[in-house]
């Protein structure tokens, strides 16, 4: 017989998920729902989760944020604009760092549990059955940054839409021979949803575009760059799927004597403060993290609160055109 889960519970008694892990841990709960939830447990045999059971004690006013980098400069910003929020409300954050490593964002996920965190701001790469299965042991209010899920609280940053709109600019601007330098497709965000924004706005002009893999870091960029820099003359846009990775193309352009933009076009995607103060400057979407951590924490503390808290919640993007690419028409 399949065991009963809090998910369960929530749609028997028309209630949400986080009504219920207050509801088990002994938070504030009106009488309607409590006698409601008291028939659906009695009727349905649900015995709590041995895990979440002992997580009963009260718990502190910090808030655990797991990040995938600590010299990341989207998640230093995320966090600077969580912290500066927290603060303002009486909470803290406590930060753990992952490496990049699925195995450890699960850890963490019950490790800040045990801490007795009230919630948990997950700034995500990617979303896999074991880290659901984490979410729901631990019964406590997680909001996830960056990436989505329909199981999980998500404040998703409009990647495809940008990278769309981005990619529209360009093909009005005359480029027709690009090349796409991504990161792997197990980040969602960034390895798929930006590269199929992109893709569908070259398509749609009938670019010829080449797809070129590579990680976040700046040094595996570099080769890149410099191997590009060979082809110039049929190549008239490089486009980045971060400003890091952009950073990197530069870079090795320049160490093969390329000039951007005369011999080729470089954008970016992110909008990090070095991209304006570079000379050439770059062309690049700006995304904006510091304020995109202070509604993290909004929406957090509103979970806590019990109150509504949409399952998907968009931020907002910004074109950002500078020297980088120059027009072709």
């Amino acid at each position: 017989m399949k065991q009963v889960t809090i998910k369960d519970i929530a749609e028997l008694a028309g209630v949400a998920k986080s009504t219920v892990s207050r509801y088990l841990n002994g938070g504030s709960v009106g009488k309607a729902t409590r006698e409601k939830l008291d028939r659906v447990i009695r009727d349905t045999n649900y015995e709590p989760n041995q895990f979440a059971q002992s997580l009963k004690s009260k718990q502190t006013k910090m808030i655990g944020v797991i990040v995938p980098r600590l010299d990341s400069y989207a998640a230093s910003r995320t966090m600077m604009g969580i912290d500066e929020q927290l603060t303002e409300r009486g909470y803290q954050m406590l930060v753990v760092n992952t490496a990049q490593q699925t195995e450890r964002e699960i850890e963490q996920l019950y490790n800040l549990a045990k801490q007795k965190v009230a919630g948990i701001i997950w700034l995500g790469t990617t979303v896999t059955e074991r880290h659901l299965e984490a979410i729901e042991a631990i019964q406590i209010p997680v909001l996830l940054i960056g990436q989505q899920h329909d199981n999980v609280h998500s404040l998703v940053y409009p990647d495809y839409d940008a990278a769309y709109a981005l990619g529209k600019q360009f093909t009005e601007w005359g480029h027709r021979n690009v090349v796409y330098v991504g990161v792997y497709e197990s980040d969602i965000a960034v390895g798929q949803a930006r590269r199929d924004g992109f893709l569908r706005a070259f398509q749609e002009s009938e670019a010829n575009v080449k797809v070129i893999q590579t990680t976040f870091k700046i040094e595996d960029a570099i080769p890149i760059g410099e191997q590009l820099a060979d082809n110039v003359g049929s190549v008239s846009l490089i486009v980045c799927a971060t400003d890091n990775i952009a950073l990197g193309v530069l870079k090795g352009l320049a160490n093969q004597g390329g000039s951007v933009p005369r011999d080729v076009s470089v954008s970016g995607f992110g909008g990090y403060d070095f991209t304006e103060v570079l000379h050439p400057s770059i062309t690049t979407v700006h995304l904006p993290y510091r304020r995109t951590g202070a509604k993290a924490a909004d929406m957090m503390l509103q979970l806590l609160q019990g109150e509504h808290v949409s399952m998907k919640t968009f931020t907002i993007f910004e074109l950002k055109v500078r020297e980088s690419v120059d027009k072709l028409n």
